[in-house]
């Protein structure tokens, strides 16, 4: 219970500095926001009252105590790109992008555990080789490049997906929509599961060669156990806690990885929301964006360390120990 405790509170810690440095890290970047969502023809009596809308014109540590209360309230304000509020528009896009990324995340874990374990399991073969290239090549590749090069091969020179957009201009009814907007998820799906496969299949491989070769292994074996049984309950199960940490620490990459992936495919997610708002000076929207990643990837690492303990019996009795 003690350690918990302890990587809570430094959890709190972590995001109370992602909330300041959000803050001011937004206010000191070069440009006006007003100028960017006012047009130049405005009198400075317009502008003065844009930035007195956003509460630009009020000293810096009013400006900060309004921005933390309108953030651990999960209000976020108004966005100056839409005029709406911040959580409006998160909540319209949310499901676009766990459309995107779930997917995406179990199809890459499952094909990165399958493909480790085949080059694991069989060694200096022809699987292994693939597996270790195809790894390389996917851990290694930027995903921008992989993105606009399937667009052009199978959007524009073949054109058998959309080229971009969440959904077809108008929109289809019924279930013709659920089609429609699934053919649209098939480019960004493939692409981050590609990208995101290589290197979990190369750490499934690496660790499943030295459990394999580990003394309670061999013991298994010279005792007549089932190969299944030595593979899956003693060889597996052994690698199981930094296998469930690795999938866990991933899900903030992941997510992301949402911002190139959105803005590639012109997706209606909060990634490339996040995008335009950084362009565009939008502090409440960035700040709103910033604040749920540092949340998702804080809660992440908690939910690893939950996970280690939970799997790892030696973890967890010297965790009752302390």
């Amino acid at each position: 219970m003690k350690p918990f405790l302890k990587r809570a509170g430094s959890s709190i810690v972590v995001l109370t500095v992602v909330l300041v440095l959000n803050f001011f890290l937004f206010r000191i970047m070069p440009g006006d926001p007003i100028l960017s969502i006012a047009d130049p023809r405005f009198s400075p009596e317009a502008k003065a009252q844009l930035a007195a809308t956003w509460g630009l014109d009020r000293p810096m540590p009013e400006q900060f105590a309004v921005y933390v209360k309108e953030m651990l309230s999960f209000r976020f304000g108004l966005s100056m790109m839409t005029s709406t509020p911040v959580w409006d528009e998160l909540k319209n896009r949310v499901p676009n992008t766990v459309a995107l990324l779930l997917p995406a995340l179990i199809l890459s874990t499952a094909l990165g555990l399958w493909s480790g374990m085949a080059a694991a399991l069989k060694r200096g073969s022809f699987v292994e080789r693939i597996v270790l290239a195809c790894g390389a090549v996917s851990f290694s590749c930027p995903s921008f490049f992989v993105q606009i090069l399937l667009l052009m091969s199978f959007a524009y020179a073949f054109p058998l997906f959309p080229l971009s957009g969440t959904a077809s201009i108008p929109p289809p009814d019924g279930m013709a929509y659920v089609t429609d907007y699934l053919w649209h998820l098939v480019l960004p799906v493939f692409s981050l599961t590609i990208l995101g496969f290589g290197g979990f299949a190369l750490y499934i491989r690496n660790m499943m060669v030295k459990a394999l070769g580990e003394d309670y292994v061999l013991m298994a074996r010279a005792r007549g156990l089932p190969r299944s049984r030595v593979i899956w309950n003693h060889a597996f199960r052994s690698i199981l806690p930094p296998v469930l940490t690795i999938i866990l620490m991933s899900v903030p990459g992941v997510v992301s990885g949402a911002v190139i992936t959105e803005t590639v495919f012109s997706m209606n997610g909060v990634g490339r929301f996040l995008l335009e708002a950084t362009n565009s000076h939008d502090y409440p929207a960035a700040g709103a964006a910033f604040f749920l990643l540092a949340l998702i990837t804080v809660g992440c690492n908690l939910l690893a360390d939950i996970c280690y303990v939970l799997a790892d019996p030696r973890v967890r009795n010297e965790a009752a120990r302390e």
